[in-house]
Formats: structure tokens, C-alpha cells, sequence
């Protein structure tokens, strides 16, 4: 048996965010959409799935028709089996986060960010599967006293902290 391993962009404006996760049942794509919209009233997105078992189409829904069509190009991409990918407009992953991870069909989420990903894919003969994410870029360094002030302030701009 022989694996290639990929690394598959994500492909997503800057501003908006991207979660990637596994699920295990066609009913997670009216699932993840009912949570989304339950969480954040007015929610723009667009989520697709990856089917593992026939007829293996990409599943897709949401409120966003550019960021469906989106979310569908990027699950078609990484063709990980039960694989899911969301992308948020004006809207933050900590906003729906734990409305995700209770939804029954939800086995893990990768990652949840702005910054660009790219999804590291095994590959075999029966098929692709996710191994994990590079998120965003290394480090550059230790925070002073400057940036953890900056960091706190920020927080508080956006309202989690008061």
C-alpha cells in the first residue's frame, strides 16, 4: 500500500474565516446549517461536506451563495471523506464553536481561523483523509509588554473582555 500526502489550500477572501472539521452521517450538512443559523441570527456562510459513501458528492447549504459555491470548490479540493468546511462572513468561529461541537454528527474540527490554512490530505488507493492544518505562520518571537497590552486591547475592542 502506498500514501501520497497533499497540502491543499484553502482558498478564501482574507476577511473571511474557515472551519474545517469531520463528521459522519449526510445529515450533517442540514445539521451544521440549523446550528449556524441558530447561533448567530443573520449569519452569512457557506458550508459544503464531502460524502464518503455513494453516490460521494459534495453536499452543500447555506446563506452566502459566493461563500457555498467557496466552501464547495475548497471540499471538492481536500475530497476528504466526511469532511466539512464552513466559511464565516462577519461573523467569528468563537461565535459558533460550541453550537458545532454539540451537533451529534460533529467527530472533531480541525481548525477555526482567518488566517490561511492549508489542509494536510493523505492519500491511498480507497481514498483521502485528513491528517491536520497548518494554520496561519510560525512564530516570530516572545510578547512584551507592548503586544500583551495590544492583545488585551483588542479583545476588549471586539468585546470579549470587558
Amino acid at each position: 500500500m502506498s500514501i501520497t500526502l497533499h497540502a491543499v489550500p484553502v482558498q478564501k477572501p482574507e476577511s473571511v474565516n474557515v472551519m474545517l472539521g469531520q463528521a459522519h452521517f449526510i445529515k450533517t450538512v442540514e445539521d451544521l446549517h440549523e446550528a449556524l443559523v441558530t447561533a448567530v441570527p443573520g449569519i452569512k456562510f457557506g458550508l459544503a461536506f464531502c460524502e464518503a459513501s455513494e453516490p460521494c458528492l459534495v453536499r452543500r447549504s447555506g446563506t452566502d451563495q459566493e461563500l457555498m459555491a467557496l466552501a464547495q470548490t475548497n471540499a471538492l479540493a481536500i475530497g476528504a471523506g466526511h469532511s466539512f468546511v464552513v466559511l464565516l462572513r462577519d461573523c467569528f468561529p468563537i461565535n459558533v464553536l460550541p453550537v458545532l461541537r454539540l451537533v451529534p454528527e460533529v467527530c472533531q474540527i480541525f481548525c477555526a481561523t482567518a488566517n490561511p490554512v492549508e489542509v494536510i490530505v493523505a492519500e491511498t488507493e480507497q481514498g483521502r483523509g485528513i491528517l491536520g492544518v497548518i494554520d496561519g505562520y510560525p512564530p516570530k518571537g516572545i510578547e512584551g509588554e507592548t503586544e500583551i497590552a495590544e492583545r488585551k486591547a483588542l479583545l476588549r475592542r471586539f468585546g470579549y473582555k470587558l
